[in-house]
This record gives C-alpha cells, sequence and structure tokens, in this order.
C-alpha cells in the first residue's frame, strides 16, 4: 500500500528529520523491511539469516540505526548492528561475506544535513532491486508478527573485513612505490580517516581535508561535485598533490579533482577506470551506464569490442544487469561506480584507491590520464544543473519538452536531430561546433524530473564548455517556462 510520507526512490527513503523522517515513521520502515524478509520463500531472504544495519555520520544516524534493530528483532529476526559510523559499501559486504538475508542502512548519502535516509541492501550486497524496493514499499503500515522474545541484536565490526577486501582488490604495492602525492576529503562523513589510514600504512604522502566527523557538514552538502569539492582542490594546488580524491557523506560515491585543482567530474572517473580495466587488466564482462552518462564510454567500449548496456537513472539498474549477466564494470552520473567482482555495489572508497592505481601502473598525474582520454576519443565536456521548482512547473516542463519534435528549434539554436525518452526527455542536437572538432562528442541535453521531491535536473553532454553551458542555461529558462 502507498504510504503519505515513505517513498522509496532510486536509492530508499529519504526525509527531512524531525519533519517527517521521525523515529515513527522510521519503525514503519524497518517494520515493513521486517515484514518483506517475514513473506520470503526464497533461502538466500530466509529470516533466520538475519539483518545487518549500519549508520552514517549524520545526525542521530546511530540511533535511527538502534531503532530499526529494535524493530526488527521484536518480529524474530537476528540483528548484526555495526559498531561504529560505517560506509554503505562496507555494509553492502557485510551482507554478502556474513550470508544475511539483507540490510538496512542509516544515510542520507550526499544530501544536505538536515535530511537522512533508509537504504535497503539485498542479500548479495547490493542496492534492492525494483523488484525488491517495490514488495517492501507493499508493505509499509501492514502488520507484522512479533516474537514471543526478541531476537539477538549483536553489535558487529563492517568496516574492518569490508576493508582488507579492497585493500585486496587494488595492488597496494604499486601505489606505495609511486612518489605521488594525493589530496584526500571525507566531506565529514563515513569515509573518515580510512584512506589516509592505509596511506599512512604503506608510506603514501598525502594531505586530508575534513576528516573528522561532522554532522552539519560546514558550509557544503557532502557531495563530490562543485562547488563542495573546491577546497579539496585547493588544498590539492597548495599542498602540490597529484590528484584529490573525494568521497560522498556515506562514502559510496567517488569525485576527484587533477593536480591543478579542477573538478575531474564521474564521467571522466569511470572512463580513465575503465580504460584502464579493458587495457591493462582485461577482466571479462559487458559494461552498463545510466541514461545521463558520458557517451565516452561507449567509444571506449567501442574501442575493445564490449558491449555496453543503457538502463534507467539509479545504481539499483547496475544491480539489476549484475544479477543476470557478466558485467565488468557499470556505473551512474553522480560518481557511483562498482564492480561485479568485487560487489554489486557502487564503492567510493574502493575507486579512489583504483584511480591511484591507475596512476601508479600509467606513471601519469589526473590530469594527464583525463588528457589522454580526450585526446584518444574526442573532447566529451558535461555539465548538469539542479532546479529546485514546484510540482506543477516541473511537471509542465516534461509536457511540454515531451510535444518537441525532431527538427523544432527549442535549444540555444541547435535543430533536434532525434528524441529518447528511457528516463526523462533527451535531446540529441545538431551541434554547429561539432563540425569543427575532430572526432567531437556528440551534443545531447536530458531533462529529468524527480519522481520523490519538487526537483528537475538537466544534464548536458556536448564538444565543449561552452556549449554546455549555452544548453543548460537554454534549457533552465524552457522549464521554467520564460
Amino acid at each position: 500500500m502507498a504510504h503519505p510520507v515513505i517513498k522509496f526512490g532510486t536509492d530508499g527513503w529519504r526525509g527531512i528529520i524531525a519533519s517527517d523522517f521521525t523515529f515513527d515513521n522510521v519503525r514503519i520502515a524497518a517494520a515493513a523491511v521486517a515484514a518483506y524478509l517475514h513473506a520470503q520463500t526464497d533461502p538466500a531472504q530466509a529470516p533466520a539469516r538475519g539483518i545487518c544495519i549500519g549508520y552514517d555520520s549524520r545526525f542521530l544516524s546511530q540511533a535511527f540505526a538502534r531503532t530499526c534493530a529494535e524493530v526488527v528483532a521484536a518480529t524474530g529476526i537476528p540483528v548484526r548492528l555495526a559498531q561504529e559510523i560505517t560506509p554503505t559499501p562496507a555494509l553492502s559486504y557485510g551482507v554478502r561475506a556474513l550470508g544475511a538475508a539483507g540490510g538496512i542502512m542509516i544515510t542520507s548519502s550526499h544530501n544536505p544535513a538536515q535530511w537522512n535516509g533508509v537504504k535497503y541492501k539485498a542479500f548479495y550486497g547490493g542496492s534492492g532491486s525494483p523488484a525488491i524496493i517495490a514488495e517492501i514499499e507493499s508493505c509499509l503500515g501492514q502488520p507484522v508478527p512479533h516474537a514471543a522474545t526478541p531476537a539477538i541484536i549483536e553489535i558487529v565490526d563492517f568496516t574492518g573485513p569490508y576493508m582488507q577486501a579492497i585493500e585486496k582488490f587494488a595492488d597496494l604495492d604499486l601505489i606505495s612505490r609511486s612518489s605521488f602525492k594525493f589530496g584526500i576529503d571525507s566531506m565529514y562523513g563515513a569515509g573518515r580517516t580510512l584512506l589516509a589510514g592505509i596511506f599512512t600504512r604503506i608510506g603514501v604522502d598525502f594531505v586530508q581535508i575534513r576528516g573528522e566527523i561532522n554532522p552539519l557538514f560546514p558550509g557544503i552538502n557532502p557531495e563530490p561535485i562543485l562547488p563542495h569539492i573546491q577546497a579539496l582542490g585547493d588544498a590539492v594546488v597548495a599542498n602540490h598533490c597529484d590528484a584529490g580524491l573525494c568521497t560522498d557523506g556515506d562514502a559510496d560515491r567517488i569525485g576527484a579533482t587533477d593536480e591543478h585543482g579542477n573538478f575531474v567530474d564521474p564521467h571522466k572517473i569511470f572512463s580513465v577506470l575503465l580504460q584502464w580495466v579493458l587495457q591493462r587488466k582485461g577482466w571479462p564482462g559487458d559494461v552498463t551506464r545510466a541514461f545521463n552518462t558520458t557517451k565516452m564510454l561507449d567509444r571506449i567500449c567501442a574501442r575493445y569490442g564490449r558491449t555496453i548496456h543503457e538502463h534507467g537513472i539509479g545504481f539499483k539498474y547496475v544491480v539489476d544487469y549484475m544479477q543476470e549477466r557478466e558485467i565488468v564494470m557499470g556505473g551512474e552520473e553522480s560518481g557511483g561506480i562498482g564492480f561485479q567482482r568485487h560487489l554489486p555495489e557502487r564503492d567510493g572508497l574502493l575507486n579512489a584507491l583504483l584511480l591511484a592505481n591507475v596512476m601508479a601502473e600509467e606513471k601519469k598525474t589526473l590530469g594527464q590520464l583525463v588528457a589522454d582520454l580526450q585526446a584518444e576519443y574526442g573532447e566529451h565536456q558535461y555539465g548538469r544543473i539542479d532546479l529546485h521548482i514546484p510540482d506543477e512547473i516541473k511537471n509542465g516542463a516534461i509536457s511540454r519538452a515531451r510535444a518537441l519534435q525532431p527538427g523544432d528549434t527549442a535549444f540555444a539554436g541547435m535543430p533536434i536531430l532525434r528524441i529518447e525518452t528511457l528516463d526523462g526527455v533527451k535531446f540529441y542536437l545538431d551541434n554547429p561546433e561539432a563540425k569543427t572538432k575532430p572526432n567531437a562528442a556528440e551534443t545531447w541535453l536530458l531533462l529529468r524530473a524527480s519522481g520523490t521531491e519538487p526537483l528537475m535536473r538537466i544534464y548536458s553532454e556536448s564538444c565543449s564548455t561552452d556549449s554546455v553551458n549555452k544548453l543548460l542555461e537554454a534549457a533552465r529558462v524552457f522549464a521554467l517556462g520564460s
């Protein structure tokens, strides 16, 4: 049944603390998870396997996690509760490594400080599939039986075993022998000092900012994009680092800066890692990418003879592919990138380590790696703007966008070549500038309305920053109806 407040979007339910994200509503969400597990016939999701519960560095996250644990345990499902602030991928790793039926993560990821949320992790160690999330939603507000005696709540360390796993995945010897210096930024979040701890142990030079816990995230949203990542870029330049590595509030997403302090967007990070994996590692499998990600990935896959699958926006679609077939890498626009051979899950800390690994192996700074890709596959520039607008304006803009036809000129004087509607409305445009550049990126513009909040996101990719900015501004004017 639909719930008036609790709605699971692309990756769980989020709400504003004390407004809709209350202890009462968290209990309802936890009870729905318990009811879902009690209804399962799949042995992998048997309630006796128990559930893992973790939490990030946000205000009251630990208390919300404890509340979830008590609700779930009261129904007879054993609980393993994190002993401390835990990265989301560490919880997911624990779910799979311990053979648990599922996991609950208390986090609002990259949202502002007043938000918190509940993510559900399935038995395979990744985001619940759309089918699983729909079933959990159908259990909201449904009665769930209580056990005669509550199940045990065991306090466990999820972070230690997870850190051992990612350290094995990357080549720490190679990183330690490189002479590179790194900036590290945990954005006051669950990544804390974990990466710094590895670098200290293997003798890699680094400078860390925002490694302490602060649930206010002063001055930023803990999202590894501009403007929030600017302080890392400044620290990289001031301390003569070769790259800056950044994780978001719950450490499942990656952001970066090059040695000049320039923001390296997640599309370039995905491309750098994919090129390395296919060229140096030769790991088998297809590649997946969300509808709003760079088309450079398609060119890299074409070069190495790999199939690429385009899907809706949200990491749950990557997870679906990883359950169905061999996928070497999958990812989304916001810095969530995963490797099936590790976990069907985004992992900012692992990806930060792997970027250091690529730099060490190629003996190049991050800026040099990005420049090489731009030279080889054509210049690809990307931008995104978020419009916080009322639902009626948002929905009206999408309706007007859907009414446009190929041949129309609605954005920055560029005629529409074709339209795709996999997730939002995406226009491929005839950009005259592309004809002046070798191997130019395709020019496209995507308008997408959030399903859970009064928000429209507009994305664009083109062969220059200038044309991206023109398109984003034209789309902003269009969306506002002016």
